[in-house]
């Protein structure tokens, strides 16, 4: 079975007195555990879109994904279901890296870990051997604006693999990085939490798309 299902979705946006705007138009796809897939395409093509959708932050307007089986948007208990598998599945990574300004590296890791009932000792040391495992281990306690973009990115990729995810959603994980430091978060990405990690990520990087395992095009609403 494939870790992640994409079934028809469809997106549309609806503005009083005009046509609805369709961002997204019957898109399917799959993804096995541990593959690497890269969504690229124009700036405005939707891949940030999709790409909240496959992690429940936003809905379709029609169609549906499923995560190790579980459909996120159909069904009783769906709203619940998507807040479950948000904290135990998946992980995010944003191009802006979206720290908490006035915690500290080792508290921002320990964010997704708050949402259950992990023991906060086992936690805090999680967090410290996965701040190790990107480099920064002589960074833990320090402020975010303390970090160059590359230490921030590092500590947003620590923070995804807090909860042990299965899928990683990654939207331009490298878009404010220079060359060299973006294949080096791109390597990290892919070994860092040592099991089969799916990754689906959105990117304009061509060397990005081109260390995952296939690239799936986003062009007029539909995958070319």
């Amino acid at each position: 079975m494939n870790l992640l299902e994409v079934d028809s979705v469809e997106k549309e946006y609806r503005l009083p007195g005009q046509k609805p705007i369709r961002v997204l138009d019957g898109i399917s796809f799959s993804v096995a555990s541990g593959e690497h897939v890269a969504i690229v395409g124009r700036s405005g093509a939707g891949k940030t879109t999709l790409l909240n959708i496959l992690g429940g932050l936003d809905r379709p307007t029609r169609g549906d994904v499923a995560i190790a089986g579980e459909t996120l948007f159909r069904g009783f208990g769906s709203s619940r279901r998507r807040n479950r598998l948000r904290a135990t599945a998946i992980g995010f990574i944003f191009q802006s890296y979206h720290l908490m300004p006035e915690l500290d590296v080792v508290e921002n890791v320990l964010l997704p870990s708050m949402t259950g009932h992990a023991s906060v000792p086992a936690a805090r040391s999680r967090a410290e051997d996965l701040l190790c495992k990107v480099g920064l281990a002589d960074r833990m306690g320090h402020l975010p604006a303390e970090l160059s973009g590359g230490e921030q990115q590092r500590v947003a990729l620590a923070r995804a693999l807090m909860c042990s995810p299965r899928l990683i959603l990654a939207d331009e994980p490298t878009g404010n990085l220079d060359r060299l430091t973006g294949a080096e978060i791109m390597r990290l990405l892919f070994e860092a939490n040592g099991d089969p990690l799916a990754v689906v990520m959105v990117t304009h990087s061509a060397e990005a798309a081109a260390m995952c395992d296939r690239t799936l095009k986003l062009e007029g609403g539909r995958l070319a």
